[in-house]
């Protein structure tokens, strides 16, 4: 039976757009959503990194394009992006441990958007993840990157449990998945 719906299908298809969809459906019905999602942060016209915005409003920097070439050995970083990790734990922690600590009758709902490689290097947001995911009072609506390249222990461990439904995102689906993602949360909540 599945407890967790997740999102994955390649960068840019849309799996940030339908779970915002997804959020704000669920909230006009008065479920409980808490969470984050990344969001692209555009520059005249060019991507300049991420931005982690949580559901209550806070937003803050994920990533951004690395001016300078001679990284510091501080530094995480994918690809040309440079990973702001206390930025990204000071705004995503306390969500999920506030999703986790509540003591509602009532399934909450959490929104993981996304738990990438960047989100990853943060080992404290590794075990907030497996906490959210094994607490009985929380539905995790979440998005995993495609595989591609060197597995990310947590995503594929995501990918194989079985209380977990993954829906493929595609340029076909994308626009008629909705109510198919909505009704599998709902399902999850009961």
């Amino acid at each position: 039976m599945a407890r967790h719906v997740f999102l994955t299908g390649p960068p840019g298809i849309g799996k940030t757009t339908l779970i915002q969809k997804v959020t704000q459906a669920l909230r006009s019905s008065d479920v409980p959503v808490d969470g984050f999602y990344t969001e692209e942060v555009k520059e005249g016209g060019r991507r300049r990194g991420f931005d982690v915005v949580t559901l209550s409003g806070k937003r803050g920097p994920l990533s951004r394009v690395s001016s300078d070439s001679s990284a510091s050995r501080r530094e995480y970083r994918v690809g040309q992006y440079v990973v702001d990790l206390v930025s990204f734990e000071q705004l995503v922690l306390p969500v999920l441990r506030n999703v986790n600590h509540s003591s509602d009758t009532e399934k909450k709902i959490c929104v993981i958007d996304e738990i990438g490689k960047m989100e990853l290097f943060s080992q404290a947001f590794i075990r907030a993840v497996r906490e959210t995911l094994t607490d009985p009072g929380t539905v995790v609506l979440g998005t995993i990157p495609v595989p591609k390249g060197k597995p990310l222990d947590l995503v594929e461990e995501i990918r194989s449990r079985k209380d977990v439904k993954v829906f493929n995102v595609s340029k076909e689906n994308r626009n008629n998945i909705l109510q198919d993602i909505l009704a599998a949360v709902e399902s999850c909540r009961k």
